[in-house]
């Protein structure tokens, strides 16, 4: 009934969740906001995302599952359960950050190209800057929803119970919320203790995750008005 490699397996998931869909997200809401062209088909991108972004959970388990899972043979891995997660969260990631970028006031890009910079510049030196707090934000967001999903970690990994700790993100793994729902179903008494104690352990890491990235926005913006 140890909690270690679910654990493990988690820190394993989330690291490679966050790999995949901070660049990814960002560079997508960087290109939708500051050089894709206004037409038809940035249109149908743009509402596709939103509505990607309030698919249920359980349909992009099933589609990691036909794709990373079966297609592409990673097999029930951690690799394939990241890839699975980046696609529920990364929608999320992308509406927050272009959201921020929207915020950025125009005179600040408007000051940087009079001051002889080109659109790669002020977009790196002015606007993500500013936009660095709303980006964090609602970067810790999509990756608190991905930390406490069940069901498509399900689906990709099944229900099991695995006393290893992942060493490659091609081993097979566990994470906390399938732990916990593992206790749950139970019947004995003993594993109800236990899966309060796994919830309580799922609390503090989420919390830690927002505390760093308070952490992390208030010295950005302290930075910043210095």
């Amino acid at each position: 009934a140890g909690l270690k490699s679910a654990l493990f397996g988690t820190i394993w998931v989330m690291g490679l969740v966050a790999l995949f869909t901070v660049p990814i997200g960002v560079g997508a809401a960087i290109y939708l906001e500051e050089y894709a062209p206004k037409n038809w088909v940035t249109n149908v991108i743009e509402v596709n995302i939103s509505n990607l972004a309030g698919v249920p959970s359980i349909v992009y388990g099933l589609l990691g599952l036909a794709v990373f899972v079966q297609w592409m043979a990673i097999g029930r891995s951690v690799l394939a359960g990241s890839l699975t997660l980046t696609l529920l969260v990364l929608p999320i990631i992308i509406l927050a950050a272009r959201e921020a970028i929207r915020a950025v006031p125009s005179e600040h890009r408007q000051a940087g190209y009079a001051l002889g910079a080109d659109q790669w510049q002020v977009v790196r030196r002015i606007v993500l800057p500013s936009a660095f707090p709303g980006i964090l934000t609602g970067t810790i967001l999509a990756l608190s929803r991905a930390i406490g999903e069940a069901a498509p970690v399900i689906a990709i990994s099944a229900l099991v119970y695995l006393t290893f700790i992942p060493t490659d993100p091609l081993d097979r793994f566990t994470v906390l919320p399938i732990q916990i729902f593992n206790w749950i179903s139970r019947p004995q008494d003993e594993f109800r203790g236990l899966a309060a104690a796994g919830i309580l352990i799922l609390l503090i890491i989420l919390l830690s995750m927002n505390a760093i990235a308070v952490y992390l926005r208030d010295k950005h913006q302290q930075r910043s008005q210095e």
